[in-house]
């Protein structure tokens, strides 16, 4: 048995701010991956409407069956990360998204087959689950348990920043300043995601992820299955799933709704529903480590709680509601914008408090971070296809109104699930201060000792 040293924690720049070190270059990478992911957020429904035939309903169809392959990927993404290591499971996730990109590309647009439209751009929602989720479960593998939701944090500031803040600028100026049309923005967005992958797999050199974070990788099923038998068997584990798909449902099912609602009902322009997008998840990324420091001292699951779910129930109340009291009370239009746009930004911010969930889901089994965080990153993926499936069933039936009103009911049930999760944090409601060194530290012990 391997005899655990303890490591002198460093005080630089990065550790201050709660950044593993050794990842840095990842951060970066998925960064500029993520912006490549995220050209198409604002393009592709008018690019396949007008260019290739494709009705709106049509595109909501094919978005569903890329977020369920998304679902699919970001699920399995931590268990093979604990099989392989996480650094195979972004290279795979790299190949599969570069590739199929191709195929859409070259094969599937320039014939305008709808069947090889779906095919190619439905599969290739695997590719990006494989890569991000590989990475975060490094960051959890090797972060100090002190300042794990940090790191996560931060994670979700690369993330974010790429999908859809940047993503969708970058798309924007595509169009506007260099003159390139949808299609040869698409191809930018595929070079942005090679440079970010390369960045990430080429210029991380810690050793932890680049092997299997189980000890019997061999036992391939019995890996695989464990987030399975996690779901199955623990009910924490399913409140995390169902918390984290309640946490990005909102931002999936806005994309849909919110043009709409903005252009027909409000009578506003679409520029002012894309400059709010970019309001909500640009204040968003410097809260997500904040809120990630805050749940590390405080406590994840009161932050989730009161930072995330009240906050986000109470939030979207306001953004969507605003213009339609405003209005009624005869207040200019410019005048309600901004003050919706205020309450945007809350709202923003407000998404940022479901950081800690990521490192309440290690908690639930430590001993196996991929299988634990295959459950969170199910609800992840689960979002991308449940929010536009929230539209599809229930706009036509309670409208705008009442398809916010259940959002923000689902907020308050994540509220509910979140004060069931209290007692995972070492250190809180009567759990031993006793965590486990993290990976890293393992590895690092074991090599001091061979």
């Amino acid at each position: 048995m391997t005899t655990l040293t303890t490591q002198p924690r460093a005080t630089g720049l990065l550790d201050r701010l709660g950044v593993p070190r050794a990842l840095i270059w990842g951060f970066i990478g998925l960064t500029i991956f993520m912006i490549g992911d995220g050209v198409e957020t604002n393009i592709l429904e008018p690019f396949l409407r007008d260019d290739h035939g494709f009705s709106t309903s049509r595109v909501g169809t094919l978005v569903t069956v890329y977020g369920i392959a998304v679902a699919i990927a970001a699920f399995f993404a931590a268990a093979l990360s604990d099989l392989w290591g996480p650094r195979r499971v972004m290279m795979l996730g790299v190949g599969v998204w570069v590739t199929l990109e191709l195929a859409f590309l070259c094969l599937a647009l320039t014939t305008s087959n709808p069947w090889l439209i779906f095919i190619t751009y439905g599969l290739r929602g695997f590719g990006y689950p494989l890569f991000a989720y590989g990475f975060l479960v490094w960051i959890t593998a090797v972060a100090p348990a002190e300042d794990r939701a940090t790191g996560v944090g931060w994670f979700y500031v690369g993330f974010s920043a790429g999908l859809p803040t940047l993503g969708a600028l970058t798309a924007t100026l595509s169009l506007s300043l260099l003159n390139l049309d949808f299609y040869q923005t698409l191809w930018l967005s595929l070079s942005l995601v090679i440079i970010g992958a390369a960045i990430a797999l080429v210029g991380i050199r810690e050793p932890v992820g680049r092997r299997p974070l189980v000890d019997n990788p061999e036992e391939v099923s019995a890996t695989l299955s464990r987030g399975f038998k996690l779901l199955a068997t623990d009910k924490r584990a399913r409140r995390v799933t169902y918390i984290r798909t309640i946490n990005s449902v909102p931002t999936y099912a806005m994309a849909v709704y919110f043009p709409a609602y903005f252009t027909d009902e409000l009578g506003w322009k679409l520029g002012w529903f894309l400059i709010l997008t970019t309001v909500i998840y640009a204040v968003n990324l410097p809260f997500n480590p904040l809120y990630g420091r805050i749940g590390d001292r405080l406590g994840w699951a009161t932050t989730m709680f009161w930072a995330g779910a009240v906050a986000c129930a109470v939030t979207l109340a306001a953004v969507y509601f605003t213009p339609l009291i405003g209005r009624s009370l005869g207040v200019s239009d410019p005048v309600v914008y901004g003050v919706t746009l205020f309450f945007g930004a809350l709202f923003g911010v407000s998404l940022a408090g479901y950081v800690p969930l990521s490192a309440i889901a290690v908690a639930i089994d430590p001993e196996h971070p991929g299988a634990a965080m295959s459950t969170y990153n199910l609800g992840v993926g689960a979002a991308v296809a449940v929010g536009p499936l929230l539209v599809a069933v229930f706009l036509p039936l309670v409208g705008a109104t009442g398809l916010t009103l259940i959002m923000i009911a689902l907020y308050l049930v994540a509220a509910y699930l979140s004060l069931t999760l209290r007692g995972n944090q070492p250190g809180f409601d009567g759990v031993p201060d006793n965590v486990p060194e993290p990976l890293a530290e393992q590895a690092a012990a074991a090599a001091e000792k061979n």
